[in-house]
């Protein structure tokens, strides 16, 4: 554990740890395991069909650390799947739920001293599926990424457990019927955003 770390002040927020996972594959090719890398910056062509087309999918989950010390999950192949429905509606090749948990395990262990200490926090584990490969017309990328950082992070909302003031939102959609909005596609978070700042600029937490 990195005993030097204030566990107290964390947020949820980046804080950049020491290891990342990494796996890529073409369309046509099936998913090898992938690999531990330093954390940082992933090179990417700028026709890449994610940053284009939105071609993309996020899961989040966590760790945590128990009062023996152990560091535990909750059904990360429950994540898995979902990111394999995810990847069938952006037609993406889905990761193997075997590849998807085992890199989940990895790149945890390999950042176990970022896992805070129980009670203050948890690790949170944001895997990302990408259309990495580049294209110019509105097509399936044809190569992709796999990867898998890990962030120490305490509560989403400054309350913790506590209550929070919430509005509903009349004038704004996250996501249309017969759309993405029932996968973790990366395209539907950035339209909540405006409404989400505007709801907390009238002192509601969320939207």
């Amino acid at each position: 554990m990195n005993e030097s770390f204030d566990w107290d002040s964390l947020t949820f927020s980046l804080t950049p740890t020491d290891t990342m996972y990494i796996t890529t594959t073409t369309g046509d090719e099936p998913w090898m395991p992938g690999d531990l890398q330093p954390y940082g910056d992933v090179p990417m062509s700028p026709a890449a069909g994610v940053l284009n087309y939105g071609q993309g999918l996020f899961e989040g989950m966590k760790a945590y650390r128990t009062s023996t010390g152990r560091i535990v999950f909750f059904r990360p192949e429950e994540n898995a799947r979902r990111m394999q429905r995810g990847a069938d509606r952006l037609k993406m090749p889905p990761v193997p739920e075997s590849i998807f948990v085992d890199a989940v395990e990895q790149v945890v262990s390999a950042n176990e001293h970022w896992v805070p200490p129980c009670g203050k926090g948890a690790m949170y584990v944001r895997p990302l599926l990408m259309g990495s490969g580049p294209v110019l017309g509105v097509a399936p990328a044809p190569s992709y990424t796999f990867l898998i950082y890990v962030t120490p992070v305490g509560p989403y909302f400054k309350g913790g457990m506590n209550a929070i003031d919430l509005i509903i939102s009349e004038h704004h959609h996250r996501a249309a019927p017969g759309g993405s909005g029932g996968v973790k596609a990366i395209g539907n978070y950035a339209p909540g955003m405006k409404p989400s700042k505007e709801a907390k600029a009238k002192g509601y937490a969320e939207v």
